[in-house]
């Protein structure tokens, strides 16, 4: 199915938002997740189904200054 991702079009065959993030590489506990917009905890990724064209964010904390 086709999402964005971080404001891109990303192709994706994971069906919930555990399972991209995992798939990504990204540590579950190192990052927060949004789906259209509303923030989703970790606890709750597992059972948030993505949908074609829905807008996912992956944030990730930044060092430096």
């Amino acid at each position: 199915m086709k999402i964005q991702l971080n404001g891109a079009s990303y192709d994706t065959e994971h069906p919930e938002l555990a399972a991209l993030v995992a798939a990504l590489g990204h540590e579950a506990d190192k990052v927060a997740t949004a789906v259209d917009g509303l923030f989703v905890a970790r606890p709750a990724r597992a059972a948030t189904l993505l949908r074609e064209g829905c807008a996912v964010e992956i944030l990730a904390p930044m060092e430096g200054g």
